[in-house]
Parts: structure tokens; C-alpha cells; sequence
């Protein structure tokens, strides 16, 4: 069976039980606290090196291989939500998580804790499961909204992780923090087996399902979809320059300011108010305001990048917090958007949709990581919020020249 005729042939489902607030919250805090997993160990590096004897020109890797394992999962996992009963499905990947979490605490060597590190990661995209699980949920009117406010626990998760991680290790070790989530994703495994409820795709009509290889292979027919092109180079712009901030401001923060590893994370720790964003993009999606928002996005990431540069020469930390958080903002509220539009593609299809979307929304996060660590380096911040700067507007090039779409893509 081919991509195409798969999705020719989705079904429509029965209709599934409404997501009540309390399942929101719950979905909300699940997915920040999964996603934390992959970065409690960013502000580890030092320790963990030492403790594991890694040398210096390696230690990279242990934030990379749980980037790989969640790059890994994406492609691999994620587009079995179209294919598994989900609440399972949800409960498998977490229980995988914990059990590589105790493998990273207990580690007593780089071969283990790098193995462990990769199965974390690759448990970790639990959340992309349940995002698309809370859109076939959802009510059409009211999709945006609950995509917006478990994408704000989502993102609250990744900006809190790192402060708690450097707060937690200071007190009682780099170990504790992963023994602690350990048990956490293993609780949360009972608690949302317990709590989500029954969804079982339905992808064909009659005859035999189709089998793994297909629906792996059927994710490269989504990237045909003009809409989905868009929004996913829209994403991997913002998040490169996303991750660009966050990999450079820690040298700025202590160069420029004399910060130490616990103010660099109490900044952080106030980065994380742009997640107060998503709620407020998915009710704009749903006001058919989708076009406004995606073009407003670039311009203000851009602008705040600029400004930075003017709060790093004053020698303001409020004004770079106040960037901070604003480009947070930006970031959720493109991300918050973005899922409402390709969401309603092919209903039948998001695990898939989600797969494609967040893996190459990865890669540019990634090499936005590369890039804020060149420029760091090579002119200092002043070079970083121009290249930052650079990145907006050149996603605010691709969003002018934009031509009008089909209007199930929420893009009028």
C-alpha cells in the first residue's frame, strides 16, 4: 500500500469522549514534565564529565545522545499514534523513560550513561503522542485552545528544567534530579493509564491494516503537503533562533555579568514566563487569526534580538530577561499555531504529521545550537542577537511570499 492510498483510505472515527479541564491540566503537566528529561543534563555537563572521567572534547555527548534518541523516537514511535491505542501506547514510552532515567543515575561509566541517555530520549517523545492526542480530543472550535495550553506545560517543562537541575545537583548531586524524574515518569505511566481515555485509530475501511513499514514510509508523503513545507520551516526558524539564545546567553550572562552557574539559572528559571504564551496563541487560532500571528511572530523575534544587543551594551539584565521571555513568547506562539494549522490536514494522520514536524523542527533547533556557539565565539553576543536578528527576518521573508492556501489550512 502505497503513502498515498493510505491516506485515501482514513476513516473517520467514532466520536471521541471531550477533553474536560481537569484531563487538560493533567496532559499539560505530564508533557512538562516528560520533556524535562532532555535537559536536565545541559547544565550537568560539568559534573557528569568529571564524575564519568569523560574528556573535554567529548562532553558534548551527554546532551546529544538523548537528542539523538528523541530524534530517534520522532520518527520511529511517534507515528504509531496512528496506528496503537494511544493510552497504552503513552504508558509503554514512559515506563521505557523512567527505566533509562534510573540508568543514567545509576551509570558508572561514559558506555553506560551515554546508552542510558538514548533511551531516555527516545522515551521523552511521550509528549508528542499526547499533543496529538489532546487535538483528536478537542472539540474543532475549541483546538487551539487545549493544543495552546498543553503546549504551555510543554514548554513550561523545557525552560524549568535546567534551573531545577542546577538548583537540585547543587544541594544533592547530579544524580538526585535523574533518580527523582525516574520515579516520576514511572508514577505517570500508572496515572495516565489510569486517566486518559480509550483512543484506537482507525486508518482503513476494510480489509487488512496497514503494517509498520507502511505507515513509516507514508510519512514521506506528508512532506507534499504545501501547508505543512511552510509551517515546518517557520518552526525550524524560530527554534533555531530559540536554542540559539539559550546556548549562548549562559557565557554572555557570565562574561558580561559575572553571573554564577545558580544566576544563570534563576535567569533561566525567569525565561520561562514566554510559556504563558501558548494559552493566549491556540484561543487567537481560533479566532481565525492564524495569518496576523504568523507574520507579527519574525518581526518581533528580530526586533527583540536587536534589543538585546542595545541591554547587552547598557549593561541591563532586565532588559535581556524582558528579550528572554519575549522571545520565548515567540517561539510557543508559532509553535501553538503552527499545530492548529497542520493538525487539520489529514485528521487521521497527526501521529504521522507530528513525526515529520518535530523531527525537522529538531534539526533546526540543533543547528541553531551550533550556530549560537559559533557566534559566541567568534564575535561575542553582539554577533549573536545579529544573527538572531538574521533568522527572524529571513522567516519573515517566507512568510510575505506566502500565496493563499486552501482554507481547511486555517491560513486566510
Amino acid at each position: 500500500m502505497s503513502g498515498a492510498s493510505l491516506e485515501a483510505t482514513g476513516a473517520p472515527r467514532t466520536t471521541p469522549p471531550q477533553i474536560t479541564g481537569r484531563l487538560t491540566t493533567i496532559m499539560a503537566l505530564a508533557c512538562g514534565a516528560i520533556v524535562a528529561n532532555l535537559y536536565y543534563a545541559q547544565p550537568l555537563v560539568g559534573p557528569i564529565s568529571h564524575a564519568l572521567r569523560l574528556p573535554v572534547r567529548l562532553s558534548g555527548l551527554v546532551v546529544t545522545l538523548a537528542q539523538l534518541g528523541y530524534g530517534a523516537g520522532l520518527l520511529l514511535v511517534v507515528p504509531l499514534g496512528d496506528m496503537l491505542e494511544n493510552r497504552r501506547l503513552v504508558a509503554i514510552i514512559l515506563t521505557v523513560a523512567g527505566l533509562g532515567l534510573a540508568g543514567v543515575a545509576l551509570s558508572d561509566s561514559t558506555d553506560t550513561f551515554l546508552v542510558a541517555s538514548f533511551v531516555v530520549g527516545f522515551g521523552s517523545v511521550a509528549t508528542q503522542v499526547l499533543v496529538p492526542l489532546a487535538a483528536h480530543l478537542a472539540p474543532d472550535a475549541q483546538r487551539g485552545r487545549v493544543i495552546g495550553n498543553v503546549m504551555g506545560g510543554l514548554i513550561a517543562g523545557i525552560m524549568l528544567a535546567r534551573p531545577v537541575a542546577s538548583l537540585v545537583a547543587a544541594s544533592f548531586g547530579w544524580r538526585t534530579i535523574f533518580y527523582a524524574s525516574s520515579l516520576a515518569m514511572l508514577l505517570l505511566a500508572i496515572v495516565l493509564r489510569r486517566v486518559l481515555p480509550v483512543w484506537q485509530p482507525q486508518l482503513h475501511r476494510a480489509g487488512p491494516a496497514p503494517h509498520y513499514g507502511q505507515i513509516l514510509a507514508s510519512m514521506l508523503h506528508m512532506l507534499r503537503l504545501r501547508t505543512l513545507q511552510r509551517r515546518i520551516a517557520y518552526q525550524m526558524l524560530a527554534f533555531a533562533g530559540f536554542n540559539l539564545f539559550w546556548t549562548a546567553v549562559p557565557l554572555m550572562l557570565a562574561s558580561r555579568f559575572a553571573l554564577t552557574q545558580r544566576g544563570i539559572a534563576l535567569f533561566a528559571l525567569a525565561g520561562a514566563g514566554g510559556a504563558l504564551a501558548a494559552p493566549l496563541a491556540g484561543r487567537l487560532a481560533d479566532r481565525g487569526l492564524v495569518r496576523p500571528v504568523t507574520r507579527a511572530v519574525p518581526v518581533l523575534m528580530a526586533a527583540c534580538f536587536l534589543v538585546s544587543r542595545w541591554g547587552f551594551d547598557a549593561g541591563s539584565l532586565l532588559v535581556l530577561g524582558l528579550t528572554a521571555i519575549l522571545i520565548d513568547a515567540c517561539v510557543q506562539t508559532n509553535q501553538v499555531v503552527s499545530q492548529r494549522v497542520i493538525y487539520e490536514l489529514q485528521p487521521h494522520a497527526r501521529g504521522r504529521i507530528t513525526g515529520v514536524y518535530m523531527a525537522l523542527v529538531f534539526v533546526g533547533g540543533a543547528c541553531g545550537s551550533a550556530l549560537g556557539s559559533f557566534t559566541v565565539a567568534e564575535g561575542g553576543w553582539p554577533l549573536t542577537a545579529l544573527a538572531g536578528a538574521g533568522l527572524g527576518l529571513l522567516s519573515l521573508a517566507l512568510v510575505v511570499t506566502e500565496r493563499s492556501l486552501a482554507p481547511h489550512t486555517l491560513n486566510t
